[in-house]
């Protein structure tokens, strides 16, 4: 989401508990001009497409690298331990920073999230490394 001098960007993090959840912080848009307003630029470690076929689900798993993930094409949901979920559709992105704890091992009960592609078209996402 944009707003007048600043962009929205949806976190999906780590809590301090281990357990992923979602906030929402602002990045400024301070840099430009009047008619396109700028964010500082940020530092990325490459690009990645992905397309995954209607139907597909994964398990709870975290992520290693932290990422934006912008949607391209259909819909995709993640959901939270807590059984709650957002979907997210073309035009909409996420920060996916939900790594695991240092010094912990992977935990199923605990730790993660899932995601799948929701409708009936296929998922196409872009990822960009931070």
């Amino acid at each position: 989401m944009i707003r007048m001098n600043t962009f929205t960007r949806v976190e999906l993090f780590t809590d301090t508990d281990g357990v992923a959840r979602f906030r929402t912080n602002d990045i400024a848009l301070d840099q430009g001009t009047e008619a396109a307003r700028l964010s500082a630029l940020m530092s990325s470690g490459g690009l990645q497409l992905r397309q995954s076929p209607v139907g597909f689900r994964s398990v709870f798993h975290v992520t290693t690298t932290p990422q934006w993930v912008f949607i391209l094409q259909g819909q995709m949901e993640i959901g939270l331990r807590d059984g709650s979920s957002r979907v997210f559709s073309p035009g909409e992105h996420f920060f996916s920073n939900d790594v695991l704890p240092e010094g912990e091992e992977f935990n199923p009960q605990v730790h993660g999230h899932w995601s799948r592609q929701v409708g009936d078209q296929a998922l196409i996402t872009a990822f960009v490394r931070a």
